[in-house]
């Protein structure tokens, strides 16, 4: 599947197939490691999860929200974790916290190491989803570039409480890798997602990260037609 190449995008071959080591031990870095610490998690772990809670809505803000806004992004992608670290805390305290805006997210991943990822978050429960794809992108340059990036997610993913043999069950689950592709594949052929990150402002599709203001300009303008 090819990809365009779009300014504030990631673009690559979507890989949704992966072979893991025979063993996934955390080392992770010290300072992966403190940063860690420092995020919200529940770290009472509930176990394995059904697809269906896996696969289901991540979203932030009111559900009677006015407008909503969807993500699909791959964890690997450096303009996605750009977004999540700089622009979303943005949006959020003057569109989300607000009560203006809902936003919806979605996971596009491009390649192996991607999907890994994305699959130990769904794995990892309701609470710690959001959490966990938080940590993921603020630490990227560090896991997605280390030279045993599985061991890396895999620490990341026992500070929200699951397990080794947790973590291995979860990437071992052919039934989430083909959910997961399929929700990417869907959103390939209906909705048009070529690269990451592409938003959906209340059904307006928006390829790439934009600055601030360009996302407050499109959000303010549909706003306004809910008026």
């Amino acid at each position: 599947m090819k990809r365009s190449r779009l300014k504030g995008s990631c673009n690559s071959i979507v890989q949704l197939h992966i072979v893991l080591e025979e063993s996934l031990l955390p080392r992770i870095t010290l300072g992966i490691a403190i940063f860690l610490l420092l995020i919200t998690v529940n770290h009472s772990f509930a176990g394995k999860i059904s697809i269906s809670e896996a696969m289901a809505e991540k979203s932030i803000g009111s559900p009677d929200a006015p407008i909503t806004m969807i993500e699909y992004s791959s964890l690997t992608c450096s303009h996605c974790a750009a977004f999540h670290t700089d622009t979303l805390p943005i949006i959020k305290r003057d569109y989300i916290d607000t009560g203006k805006l809902r936003m919806v997210f979605w996971d596009f991943p491009l390649g192996n190491l991607a999907l890994a990822a994305a699959m130990i978050a769904r794995c990892s429960g309701q609470d710690n989803y959001l959490p966990m794809t938080s940590a993921l992108f603020r630490s990227q340059k560090t896991w997605a570039y280390s030279d045993a990036p599985f061991d890396a997610i895999s620490g990341i993913a026992r500070l929200s409480g699951m397990s080794i043999d947790d973590i291995k069950n979860c990437l071992d689950d052919k039934e989430l890798l083909a959910a997961i592709e399929a929700k990417a594949k869907e959103a390939e052929k209906h909705l048009g997602v070529k690269s990451t990150p592409t938003f959906f402002i209340d059904g307006q599709i928006v390829p790439g990260n934009l600055p601030y203001e360009d996302f407050k300009d499109l959000l303010d303008k549909a706003l306004i037609k809910k008026q």
